[in-house]
């Protein structure tokens, strides 16, 4: 009666539902129906018609329990794919692979030949066996991502249940005379608890998904993968202090095959962190906002091309940039249209850059562009092709520096700033050149420079401040 209403909580439970969560529910159900049934059946035989129950049909309906409820938790565990699904399936075979051991060694092993018919034998070993798959599928959706729910939870105790029952039965000698004992407190409790998942109302929650997409290699599932492994030379271990017969060929299988499975582990989590190394080593380097290299980048990339001006011979000029009256701009579109205009520049402006040239976001609405292999005239006019497709209609002032084979990076960028506040202060809208590390002050570039219309005038004719 306690297994009827379990059964009854479960696939009420899964009426109630009707939905993609129902079917895990559904097989749940009719797996704890059959076992109703091979009780019923057991009771039959034992006390009724006082026949031995083993073998029997009511084996036959315990038996169907395993793949009804290994397909539900197999169901489940499809659900709760996620991005490290790799890393949980090999966690779960490491776990398979070293629970199903102690299995093969006490439970499957010892029965084999036990028996004087096939039928005995097949159905002695078959709960083993369902147990080994059993445990395979609530390994594997232990493994995975998805909410663990309070029903989620209880779920997995009954299952635990379950095979401490069936270790129990399968143990005992005589199986006929597994009855009212401390041997059915597991499948009894079980029940309750099974039951009462069912009727929980985290029970619809079962295929909810977690933020967390990648589980995590944490204390606990490293601790439990190192137990797990180390079983095959602790069984060996144990054989060999109480001088039981050794098991050597199924350790020596169980030991090569997790030896290939935490190599397998060990590869996949060193790939991953490689990618993550990386990945960060790229956000190190890149500004996020606009996708261009950042200031760190820009300083790494100008003292390489310091050295290769030095040995070539050629000119190394940069420019400082900035986007005029920005603060204007951000104030009347927000800041969503001042970050999309920085976005949007950096993008159009590299796409007119030569592979050698290299744009950098200095901060602010401030870039950098360097420029290996020009001089000053041909940088002028490549601003001046920057400043055609500068996007929204906005203008930008620039400063021109020619690194004069002496000077520090540093002072390099010093002069280009100066000449890029000059622009600012004769108007804006316009390039000026720095002046010599000592000499003359700087000079503006007039308009036909950058292509403009005939008569334009100079481009420093823009509105005042």
């Amino acid at each position: 009666m306690i297994a009827f209403s379990c059964a009854v909580a479960i696939l009420w439970s899964a009426a109630r539902l009707r939905n993609a969560t129902a079917l895990p529910w559904v097989l749940m159900g009719v797996g704890q129906l059959a076992v109703v049934v091979g009780d019923s059946l057991w009771v039959y035989y034992e006390h009724i018609a006082e026949v031995n129950p083993f073998p029997s049909v009511a084996d036959g309906f315990y038996l169907l329990q395993y793949p009804l409820v290994t397909g539900a938790l197999l169901l489940l565990a499809r659900h709760h794919r996620s991005a490290g699904d790799r890393e949980a399936r090999l966690d779960a075979a490491i776990l398979i692979v070293g629970l199903s051991l102690p299995y093969w060694v006490l439970l499957i092993s010892p029965k084999i030949g036990h028996y004087d018919s096939v039928l005995m034998q097949v159905i002695a070993l078959g709960y083993p066996l369902g147990d080994v798959l059993l445990l395979a599928a609530l390994v594997r959706l232990l493994t995975g991502a998805g909410a663990r729910t309070p029903a989620f939870r209880m779920i997995a105790l009954a299952l635990v249940c379950v095979l401490t029952g069936d270790v129990v039965f399968v143990m005992l000698e005589d199986p006929q005379g597994f009855s009212v004992s401390l041997g059915v407190l597991p499948f009894l409790m079980s029940y309750l608890v099974w039951g009462a998942a069912a009727l929980h109302p985290s029970a619809a929650d079962l295929l909810r998904a977690t933020p967390e997409t990648v589980p995590s290699l944490t204390n606990r599932r490293l601790l439990t993968l190192t137990a797990v492994v180390l079983l095959a030379p602790g069984t060996l271990i144990v054989q060999l202090a109480f001088g039981l017969e050794l098991s050597a060929w199924a350790v020596s299988i169980t030991s090569v095959v997790l030896f290939v499975l935490v190599v397998a582990r060990m590869a996949i989590m060193l790939r991953r962190m490689q990618h993550q190394a990386r990945r960060l080593d790229e956000i190190a380097r890149t500004d996020t906002l606009t996708g261009l290299p950042n200031r760190r980048t820009m300083d790494a990339q100008l003292a390489r091309e310091y050295e290769r001006a030095t040995l070539d011979g050629t000119p190394l000029t940069l420019a400082m940039i900035d986007l005029d009256r920005f603060k204007l701009f951000n104030d009347t579109h927000g800041h969503q249209g001042g970050d999309e205009l920085l976005a949007g520049a950096a993008t159009a402006w590299s796409l007119v850059l030569a592979s050698d040239d290299m744009l950098a976001r200095y901060g602010g609405e401030e870039f950098v562009l360097l420029m290996p292999g020009r001089g000053l005239d041909d940088a002028e006019h490549l601003l001046a092709a920057l400043r055609v497709v500068t996007p929204q209609r906005q203008t930008f002032s620039a400063g021109l520096a020619l690194w004069d084979g002496r000077e520090t990076p540093l002072e390099l960028l010093r002069r280009a700033d100066t000449a890029l506040y000059a622009a600012k202060e004769a108007g804006r809208d316009r390039v000026m050149r720095a002046a010599p590390a000592v000499g003359r002050r700087p000079e503006p570039v007039n308009s036909r420079e950058y292509g403009g219309p005939p008569g334009a005038g100079p481009a420093w004719s823009a509105p005042s401040r």
